[in-house]
């Protein structure tokens, strides 16, 4: 058998489409494995590079032929989609992958240790639980005033209503053992809830860089967490602005001929994380204008002054990101600045 160099690998639950070529580039390699047989082939295949798209299980399969001597690279299917010469299919993606991977200028996606996995797990889960939470208070909220109660807006209102309603006897029998099975949903919810959130911020405080990133303001213990997690060696990146676009952050461009042109932002990389940091802008940017809070600066009011409150809100979580990629590559505390602190003291 020939020395293979490269094998590019499209990937499913039960069916791997395997493309390699030898050192003179020629394909000397296709086939169509199940899952038992792929591991087989590749531990009876001596040590070479495999390509595989970065997607749900890919870090799991870079960690399987990792243990067998391969190097695993994992790539995002964005920039594999270019190289598919003509149609959709496995075998164009596996060789699609293979040729993406020999490109000097191509980005690998790190891979996630299984510990990280993990935790990466809990966040989602918690984020699940957060949903389902805010869908059932929206219900319970809507069906009380089917029966003319209504209350103010706040997750922590909606026990004292259903303590309201399980003791208003003039409400019908059937419609209050509704309510109580709500009850007990959302106590059972807000109990699951304060468990994950004792695990994420026990994680938080072992680590000294996620406590590091919780001082920066917007962004708090489960934004440190979700930085600290998301985020694959910040030393990858070349600048704060490279991190803050790997987000999805930065303007998208869209220029020629000389013309600059630039639309929102890309919404490139993780949504959670972009979420997370936008929320924790904004939380800033609603006491700001109100010359509340102790993060006031010149650049912070001179933009509100010119902008719509969620344009600055991006423009602040940009900020941040530049921030939290200082922090992380080279250790610092963060430091307010002078105007930071005087601004603060006069509001």
């Amino acid at each position: 058998m020939e020395i293979i160099i490269r094998i590019g690998m499209d990937t499913s639950k039960n069916v791997f489409q395997l493309h390699g070529v030898n050192v003179a580039e020629e394909p000397v390699l296709r086939k169509r494995l199940t899952r038992s047989r792929m591991t087989e082939f590749f531990q009876k295949l001596p040590p070479t590079t495999v390509a595989i798209e970065a997607c749900g299980g890919s870090h799991h399969l870079a960690q399987l032929l990792g243990s067998f001597g391969h190097q695993v690279k994992l790539i995002a299917p964005h920039l594999v989609k270019p190289y598919v010469k003509r149609g959709k299919h496995d075998a164009a993606d596996a060789e699609a992958l293979c040729e993406a991977m020999s490109r000097p200028t191509m980005r690998f996606v790190p891979t996630k240790p299984a510990e990280h996995r993990a935790l990466l797990m809990l966040v989602g889960m918690r984020s699940r639980l957060i949903h389902n939470r805010t869908q059932l208070s929206n219900s319970i909220r809507g069906f009380a005033m089917e029966f003319g109660v209504t209350i103010a807006a706040g997750m922590s209102k909606i026990e004292p209503l259903l303590e309201r309603i399980a003791a208003d006897d003039t409400m019908p029998e059937l419609a209050r053992e509704i309510f109580a099975l709500h009850a007990r949903e959302f106590i059972q919810l807000r109990s699951e809830i304060e468990k994950l959130d004792d695990r994420l911020m026990a994680w938080h405080r072992q680590s000294e860089c996620s406590r590091r990133l919780a001082q920066i303001p917007g962004v708090g213990p489960v934004g440190a967490t979700l930085l600290m997690l998301k985020t694959p060696d910040p030393a990858l990146f070349k600048s704060g602005r490279d991190f803050a676009a790997w987000i999805g952050l930065t303007p998208r461009n869209h220029s020629t001929a000389g013309k600059n042109r630039l639309g929102g932002i890309t919404r490139a990389g993780d949504q959670q994380l972009r979420s997370t940091l936008v929320v924790g802008a904004t939380a800033i940017v609603r006491h700001a204008r109100k010359l509340e809070g102790r993060n006031l600066t010149p650049w912070l009011l001179q933009l509100i002054e010119r902008k719509k409150p969620k344009v600055v809100a991006v423009a602040l979580a940009n900020k941040i990101a530049r921030v939290a990629w200082r922090l992380m590559v080279t250790g610092e505390h963060y430091r307010k600045s002078a105007a930071v602190s005087r601004l603060g003291c006069a509001a």
